[in-house]
């Protein structure tokens, strides 16, 4: 290995350093510049590795091959390790927002630290009661769109605090049970029945900003209750009623805008699969058939193909939520009539549910949770 140790470097010219190669190590005491620009004045032809300083974002940022993404440094460490419940220890925080527990919709926000064991805790409120609302998130915010009425609000919070939801805007149709994908500046919502007819439109926000949705594409077919998760770079969106159960997945790419393309199919034909995962595998668990099932299935989010058995929840399961950290999956909720139980499962294994506490309030939701440790970050 060669190292070069320099405190700076320069050209004749002083336009800028001289190229060097051969290098695999640099040394310094002081620090290095990258390449520098807006997002607009981007490498028209850029290849993978590439590193550059964007002065829109004010973030460092990097070519996977596929996108630019951002070099995040925030800390998602948000547990308290003087609790001894759900929000002791340290690790990625998961929200479960809205639902419905008879004879009424929710507004109630609960938390976790998904590396922990234990009970949920009371977060805040959302601005309105509602379930079937669509959740997503980024590493600093949660956001919830849509509910049962047919509506088009979207809250937001900020995870690492408590407290209650606030306005960010509205879908740019307002409509129940859609499901939603993130990246780490977008969230998407897909889907859904805008009374009386279901929707194959999908919306995107950027989640740091306030406002209405635009429009990103559209799903393959009309549908509502798909399962949803996510890569930094890919959305999946997996089952739904077409109007009966189906098992088709569908991708997009998040940082671009267009239609939703075929990935493959799930192990069943299935309304309410609902979805979590990491970086790298997406895991759907529960849903109808038409009748409940426990079913667990997975998919690696790179590729195309098939869903795959991974194990099955604690019990059999619809319009649940769920949430993950690059570790773990949760499911909460959604054995109706009322529910509490949040199941968990190792991602990157195979195997049946472990129980990991309980909600705040038994309700069934469907897609009502996130969190900031999730596959898309």
């Amino acid at each position: 290995m060669s190292r070069l140790n320099v405190s700076n470097l320069f050209n004749e010219n002083e336009d800028g350093a001289p190229v060097v190669s051969g290098i695999s190590t640099f040394s310094s005491p002081n620090y290095f510049v990258p390449p520098s620009g807006s997002t607009a004045q981007r490498p028209s032809s850029p290849g993978e590795g590439m590193i550059r300083f964007n002065t829109d974002s004010g973030h460092l940022e990097y070519y996977t091959g596929e996108l630019w993404v951002d070099v995040i440094t925030n800390n998602n460490e948000l547990g308290d390790q003087n609790n001894t419940n759900s929000s002791g220890g340290t690790g990625a925080r998961g929200l479960f927002g809205g639902g419905y527990a008879a004879p009424a919709n929710q507004d109630v926000i609960d938390y976790v630290t998904i590396s922990t064991l234990g009970n949920a805790q009371d977060f805040g409120n959302l601005t309105v009661a509602r379930y079937a609302a669509a959740a997503n998130a980024d590493r600093t915010r949660g956001l919830w769109g849509g509910q049962n009425p047919t509506n088009d609000v979207i809250d937001y919070v900020t995870i690492s605090s408590t407290g209650n939801a606030q306005d960010f805007g509205n879908l740019s149709v307002g409509r129940r049970g859609a499901g939603s994908a993130a990246n780490s500046t977008r969230a998407l919502f897909g889907g859904g029945v805008a009374s009386p007819t279901k929707v194959n439109t999908i919306d995107y926000v950027t989640i740091q900003s306030t406002g209405n949705a635009v429009d990103f594409g559209d799903l393959i077919a009309a549908t509502n209750n798909v399962g949803t998760c996510q890569s930094p770079v890919r959305a999946i969106f997996a089952g739904g009623s077409t109007p009966a159960e189906d098992s088709t997945i569908q991708y997009v790419t998040t940082s671009t805008t267009g239609n939703a393309q075929d990935f493959g199919d799930l192990v069943q034909n299935q309304f309410d699969a609902i979805g979590c995962g990491n970086a790298t595998r997406g895991v759907h668990g529960g849903g109808l058939t038409p009748s409940k099932v426990s079913t667990i299935q997975f998919i690696t989010i790179a590729t195309l193909g098939n869903a795959q058995d991974f194990g099955d929840l604690t019990r059999t399961m619809q319009h649940g939520n769920s949430t993950s950290s690059p570790i773990r999956g949760l499911w909460a909720g959604g054995a109706a009539p009322n529910d509490d139980t949040i199941d968990f499962v190792t991602i990157q294994t195979t195997g049946n549910a472990v129980d990991f506490g309980n909600l705040t309030v038994a309700r069934w939701s469907g897609e009502g949770g996130c969190s900031n440790g999730h596959g898309g970050l």
